[in-house]
């Protein structure tokens, strides 16, 4: 077992059992789930929309190639420069070039998980450049000195209770201010960042290929301030985020707000395609795309897995997944938590450190069941676990043990000849750390179903069972 799944393994024991978290976490799942049964009324067959979004997604990464020459050809026509980046190094090695050539010293963000798997902050750290988060639930977590607990909401771990106390600590405001008071103190003290700003930095929603334009949505405002306030914007953009046309927006808004927030649309929603023109009184003098691969291709190029690049990032899957909700989503230790993280992070980071994440699932279907894209995610969960077998990362105790059931189950003979108390201590001394150390083991009963068949149908004894 290595770091990673030991650490699995004891922070997931630790928050199923805190109760406090766990109702946190209930609280603002529900709350929701109640935004998301009102945001699906908007449509009279959300089913098609789902199917057609799930071909365009699939159309996409067909033709990805294609699609993305198709995306830099537009956008450095208008006036913007593309930087291509294999691995997130190469990304952070670009961006701290950008920064030095304007002699930087703050940069303003807005909610990017590509930044956070890039680690663009650590980086901006390092060379003593002031790296501030302005979407309200970063700004939290980054003052914390945590990362971000969700795709979608950062500090849904959090109570107002929680973030009140922080801000005191932090700022000295009164421990009992109230979700609004807090709101109006972020925003005045980020108004004056975001003048100051040498460089915004954001993520992309979606690529648009045919007009080579940066899709933005937002709640907040803070990412219109981020790349119209510095004089420099950089968007970070994962090489699966193209979509073919502009025409395809008034499908993929709509969808990811209703199931990212019960939205019908969210409230700001942008369409960047390059830096400011003479005529324009506004928007950066200079524009930059990063495309990151870091490893996509990977998962690109094996077909039984690819269609979990058509994620969105609505966060459904988190939300709807009972692991999630028990475990939370620090246990992950990934940038990409719940089910969809479980899929992708053995690819995107180690097969061997991270495989057991797909394991960590009760395969109930739900994940598959709320995507709006209709990636089937409990059945990719089930290829990862063949292909950990498959490539040899399970352990020998896993193996043996899988190698004696199947010895025992094949004869049925052989699986009669072990007595019942022997059945029942093989079964205690397999599963009492795994599954007896919480819950009370199963017994076997004294009689097999094939004995009770033969005592009730003794005339028919000499029938398979």
């Amino acid at each position: 077992m290595n770091e990673n799944h030991k650490h699995f393994i004891l922070h997931s024991e630790k928050v199923a059992f805190d109760t406090v978290h766990r109702n946190k976490i209930k609280f603002n799942i529900s709350k929701y789930d109640q935004a998301v049964v009102r945001g699906k009324t908007q449509y009279s067959n959300l089913e098609l929309a789902k199917q057609r979004a799930a071909f365009i997604k699939h159309r996409s990464l067909e033709e990805l190639d294609k699609y993305l020459i198709e995306f830099e050809r537009n956008f450095e026509k208008n006036g913007g420069k593309v930087i291509w980046a294999k691995y997130a190094k190469d990304a952070v090695k670009e961006i701290l070039k950008i920064a030095e050539n304007h002699n930087t010293k703050l940069v303003v963000k807005s909610k990017t998980m590509i930044s956070e798997e890039i680690e663009i902050n650590e980086a901006f750290e390092n060379q003593k450049i002031e790296s501030l988060e302005t979407d309200l639930g970063e700004f939290i977590v980054q003052l914390a000195g945590e990362k971000p607990y969700h795709i979608v909401t950062p500090a849904m771990h959090k109570s107002k209770e929680d973030v009140a106390l922080l801000f005191h600590e932090k700022f000295n405001l009164d421990p009992a201010s109230t979700p609004e008071e807090i709101t109006g103190f972020v925003r005045n003290y980020l108004r004056d960042k975001f003048q100051k700003a040498h460089i915004g930095i954001t993520g992309a929603n979606f690529l648009i290929a045919d007009t080579g334009s940066v899709a933005l949505t937002e709640n907040e405002g803070n990412g219109m301030m981020s790349y119209s306030f510095p004089k420099v914007h950089i968007a970070i953009a994962g090489i699966e985020k193209i979509i073919p046309s502009l025409a395809d927006l008034d499908l993929f808004w709509p969808l990811l707000a209703t199931h990212g927030t019960g939205q019908n649309i969210t409230v700001y929603n942008s369409i960047l395609s390059g830096p400011q023109k003479n005529d324009e009184t506004d928007g950066p003098e200079e524009m930059y795309v990063v495309l990151l691969d870091n490893r996509r291709t990977e998962i690109l190029k094996n077909y039984e897995i690819r269609r979990a690049l058509s994620c969105i990032r609505c966060g459904a899957c988190l939300n709807s997944c009972p692991v999630y909700k028990n475990i939370g989503g620090y246990t992950y230790n990934t940038t990409y938590s719940g089910p969809i993280g479980s899929v992708i992070s053995p690819y995107l980071r180690d097969f061997s450190d991270y495989n057991h994440l797909s394991f960590a699932s009760s395969l109930c279907g739900k994940c598959t069941e709320v995507c709006p894209v209709k990636i089937n995610l409990h059945e990719l969960l089930l290829i990862n676990r063949k292909n950990a077998v498959k490539w040899g990362y399970t352990g020998r105790k896993d193996r043996l043990t899988i190698k004696g059931w199947k010895l025992l189950m094949q004869k049925r003979n052989r699986l009669d000849s072990i007595s019942h108390s022997l059945k029942n201590a093989g079964l205690k001394m397999a599963l009492k750390k795994t599954w007896g150390a919480h819950r009370t083991l199963p017994s076997i009963a004294k009689e097999s179903f094939k004995q009770l068949w033969m005592e009730k149908h003794p005339d028919n004894s000499k029938t398979s069972v």
